[in-house]
């Protein structure tokens, strides 16, 4: 671009009255101005570019750049397969413990085998029940009685589905009003946390703004000149880490170890205790032994046998137990000796007998097929053995008193848990309120100590050029305004 000084009306004007020489030196003088502040040196540089962007004159590449991420495979798979060897090595370990299991059984002895058990179906729900009754004594009370029952189970499902939903849409309208009501009070939080990081802004602003003018103006020159040895970066203090002591982790390491200590002392003083304490115990069971034996006659033998087997049964594991119970059952005054000798060897064989069959009136007589039983803790029990005799009235007053009882449990239940649900999420919601409002200083260091992370190396680049002595104060004055445009504007931004 062609500069011509002379094409300005208040030049041209100012010229009409001027000497030759002075119009030669008005001339040289702009022509001078002009250059300095819009014409650069002529020479191929980006001096004036690196100050721009504030480019340093070397910074290595992260050495993330140059790592090899390739994979021999994928590291994915290995879930798959490991559950798939896992599935295979339980099948097969089971079959190891089948065969195992049948090697045992061969080689145990009989008096050691498990019994046989009855397999027993119990008929715990009145639905599964009263099918069973249709099925196994179809008439016509069985079938009146069943669908009453089937009838009264469809209205209350019907009813919990009715109420359950009254439930859900009352707890959900309420979460609603909850939800918006704390999306109100975040408003405010989120505000302190705008302006907290605005605020982190000016002051950073302010303060490098400070330390910038200190070797941008003219009457700085010793600064310059020892800036080096007094340069202290800004976070510095804040970001120390400061070593922590062991001291904790020393005293609540002896701590433990002493209250294992102590701990295992007061299990081996229990035991001591308990040790007495059953030692004492067998005392006693042997002298109500003696004394049965010592006032048994041939008319209490039936009730003797029965008192002495368990009471035989709860010294088991004695010492010389055998010699006690031998001795004990031939003092017994019965007439017949066989019989004692046959007392004393039905005694011996439950000592070496590892398991005994269950009460047949319990779990069937060992035959290892189904049994039914029915055990039923349900209302509508009550509600078939009424349509079963509708001539009692006892068992409709029955059915009313714990279908009412069972009713107003459940509605209770119900509206107890839907205010509980509310409830908790009333105080959830607050908790979520307070939780934020402590996370505005969390989120501000946070967002500050990213601040620093950015302009600290453009602030200590600007220090560099300003202790190496090469920058003019226009060019750091350059710099010093692009690193308070980068504070201003930089990552990481207030409105993320």
């Amino acid at each position: 671009m062609n500069i011509n000084p002379l094409n300005d009306a208040e030049n041209i004007r100012q010229h009409r009255n001027l000497t030759n020489s002075q119009k030669k030196n008005n001339i040289s003088t702009k022509e001078g101005v002009l250059v300095n502040n819009y014409v650069r040196d002529n020479e191929n540089t980006l001096t004036s570019t690196k100050d721009t962007y504030m480019i340093s004159d070397k910074v290595e590449m992260p050495k993330e750049l140059y790592q090899d991420n390739s994979r021999i495979f994928d590291k994915k798979l290995l879930p798959l397969s490991g559950i798939s060897l896992g599935v295979m090595s339980a099948v097969t370990t089971l079959t190891w413990f089948v065969k195992r299991s049948a090697k045992i059984a061969k080689e145990t002895a009989p008096e050691k085998w498990l019994p046989a058990v009855t397999r027993n179906v119990n008929l715990s729900k009145e639905t599964s029940q009263i099918i069973y009754q249709m099925i196994q004594s179809p008439n016509k009370k069985t079938f009146i009685a069943g669908t009453g029952v089937l009838a009264l189970s469809a209205m209350a499902f019907m009813g919990k589905t009715f109420f359950d939903g009254y439930k859900e849409i009352w707890v959900k309208r309420k979460e609603a009003s909850i939800q918006k009501n704390l999306q109100e009070n975040l408003i405010e939080v989120e505000t302190q946390s705008f302006s907290g990081k605005m605020q982190i802004i000016r002051s950073l602003m302010s303060k490098y703004t400070s330390d910038f003018e200190k070797y941008i103006t003219n009457d700085n020159e010793n600064v310059l000149q020892n800036f080096g040895k007094k340069f202290i970066p800004f976070t510095s203090n804040q970001n120390k880490n400061k070593e922590k002591s062991n001291a904790g982790n020393i005293i609540l390491g002896i701590g433990t170890t002493l209250g294992i200590v102590g701990l295992g002392f007061l299990s081996l003083k229990n035991l001591a205790k308990g040790k007495i304490h059953l030692q004492e115990n067998l005392t006693k069971a042997k002298d109500a032994i003696s004394q049965i034996v010592a006032t048994s006659t041939e008319e209490t033998k039936k009730i003797d046998k029965n008192n002495l087997e368990h009471m035989f049964m709860s010294i088991e594991g004695a010492q010389d137990l055998e010699t006690f119970v031998t001795e004990e059952i031939r003092k017994l005054k019965w007439n017949n000796n066989s019989e004692k000798e046959e007392f004393l060897e039905k005694i011996m064989k439950k000592f070496k007998t590892s398991s005994t069959k269950v009460n047949p009136n319990i779990g069937g007589d060992g035959t290892p097929k189904p049994a039914f039983n029915s055990f039923v803790d349900d209302y509508r029990a009550f509600f078939y053995n009424w349509l079963l005799d509708t001539e009692n009235p006892q068992f409709k007053q029955l059915f009313l008193g714990i279908t009412g009882v069972t009713a107003v449990s459940y509605g209770g239940k119900l509206v107890g848990d839907a205010i509980k649900e509310v409830q908790v999420k009333k105080i959830n919601a607050q908790t979520e309120l307070e939780l934020q409002k402590r996370l505005v200083s969390t989120e501000l260091r946070n967002f500050k100590s990213k601040k620093d992370s950015a302009i600290q190396p453009l602030v200590e680049e600007f220090y560099k050029q300003v202790d190496s002595g090469k920058r003019s104060k226009e060019e750091l004055k350059t710099i010093a305004e692009n690193i308070l445009f980068e504070i201003k504007n930089g990552p990481p931004y207030v409105y993320s």
